[in-house]
């Protein structure tokens, strides 16, 4: 007793299958009452599919309005052959304007295509509510509507006219309008077409799900490889900025020592820098600190500069790849940063050609110029059997946002001959070349 009793005041006082059948109809009223009367008008076709998208420029914007045609040229159909058999207008018109009806207002369409049934019955003296043209039509009209609604709705087209054909049978039983006049022929025609149709729109739908979740999913990758990048970067930069920042506060501290009885303010202008310096320091550890993984270790040997590229790329010619290097201008030497950045893009560059080029010749050019630096790596087409890597362009993106934050350019696009092309501007200001 006490189950029971339980049971009632967690459902409310009513039964699991009085809610279900409650649910039931509110999908009902959802699909089919609720708003019947909106103007929905069907949107013109998309033309990227694998095969519209290969037809000519002229022809795709036509393509567009293939389904609009195909609903028009039914209504056509349907109108031709009630009028063929009837010989009577109106009775034909009805069909036919309900199968045109679904370009505008789709559930309202099915439920004239119910009324058609009868009236057509009647105008036209049919004797049987389901007759050939009035089948033809309410098939073309459930299975446009169910292409344009969501499968639940195909399912309830399904079930009302059932029910209508059998309230029909009932109201009007003994006059040819019963439920055996074509209602099972019409039933399972409708069950086919509506399968087919649920099957299309349920594949349809997961084909779109799954794009977006690929689009998704890409995005989400290249923005976790350039949240990478951008901390590797911060970290090469806290180290270059506090090797720096270390070596101003130990000069400072240091300068007084190198000079015989300086003068007290000489001695407070270095102890000013030094603090300075300190708390600079402290503070550039504070905020660029952050990014470092908590398993980060700083590396022991000096950062790579453009100094050390015989080296790398001595490396890459043992890993199989032709490469020449040319220098060209005044070398100079250009702030830790500027060196360390153009190292790392050559060095990317070149393990590009290894992954998407096999077998194929590269070039680097370093031009020191007066403005900044440049940088240019080019290879030819793949070559040999070995064939190339697939990437996700990372890389590119890698190298774009270490010259954007030194404010040069960067392009890199595909050659003429097959090959690749890497350029990258760095400006570096007299000043800070000298220094």
């Amino acid at each position: 007793m006490t189950d029971t009793t339980t049971q009632r005041i967690d459902t409310g006082g009513r039964s699991p299958e009085f809610h279900h059948a409650v649910g039931l109809l509110q999908g009902l009223r959802e699909d089919l009452l609720q708003g019947a009367l909106a103007y929905r008008p069907l949107a013109p076709m998309a033309v990227d599919g694998p095969v519209t998208r290969r037809l000519p420029a002229r022809i795709r914007q036509y393509a567009v309005w293939v389904p609009h045609a195909l609903v028009v040229g039914a209504a056509l159909v349907v109108f031709a052959a009630g009028y063929s058999i009837t010989n009577f207008y109106p009775a034909a018109l009805l069909s036919a304007g309900a199968v045109l009806l679904t370009l505008v207002r789709p559930v309202a369409a099915f439920w004239a295509s119910l009324l058609t049934a009868f009236l057509y019955a009647v105008l036209a003296g049919a004797g049987e509510l389901w007759s050939p043209v009035v089948f033809l039509a309410h098939l073309v009209v459930m299975t446009v509507v169910a292409a344009r609604t969501r499968p639940r709705a195909a399912a309830w087209m399904w079930v009302m006219t059932a029910l209508y054909a059998m309230l029909t049978g009932t109201l009007l039983g003994g006059g040819g309008y019963g439920g055996g006049g074509g209602t099972a022929e019409l039933l399972f025609a409708a069950a086919l077409a509506l399968l087919v149709v649920t099957v299309w729109q349920v594949r349809r739908t997961a084909r779109e799900e799954v794009t977006a979740q690929l689009t998704v999913t890409a995005q989400e990758r290249s923005m976790r490889t350039l949240l990478e990048e951008r901390t590797t970067i911060a970290r090469e930069l806290h180290d270059v900025v506090a090797h720096h920042m270390s070596v101003v506060a130990i000069q400072a501290e240091a300068a007084p020592y190198r000079v015989e009885n300086p003068p007290p303010e000489l001695e407070q202008a270095f102890v000013t820098i030094r603090e300075n310096a300190v708390a600079a320091l402290t503070e550039l550890r504070r905020v660029l600190g952050v990014v470092r993984a908590e398993d980060y270790e700083a590396p022991d040997a000096p950062q790579p500069t453009l100094a050390d590229l015989e080296g790398l790329l001595a490396n890459v010619r043992e890993a199989g790849l032709d490469v020449e290097l040319t220098v060209t201008g005044a070398v100079r030497e250009l702030p830790q940063g500027v060196e360390l950045s153009a190292y790392r893009i050559v060095q990317e560059a070149l393990s590009n050609v290894l992954r998407h080029a096999p077998g194929a010749a590269a070039r680097v050019e370093v031009a020191h110029v007066l403005g900044g630096l440049g940088l240019r790596v080019v290879n030819g087409p793949p070559r040999g059997l070995v064939k190339p890597s697939p990437g996700a362009g990372h890389g590119i993106t890698g190298m774009r946002e270490r010259v954007a934050m030194l404010s040069g350019e960067l392009t890199a696009d595909a050659t003429d001959d097959g090959g690749y092309e890497v350029a990258a501007f760095i400006p570096v200001p007299r000043d800070e070349a000298a220094a």
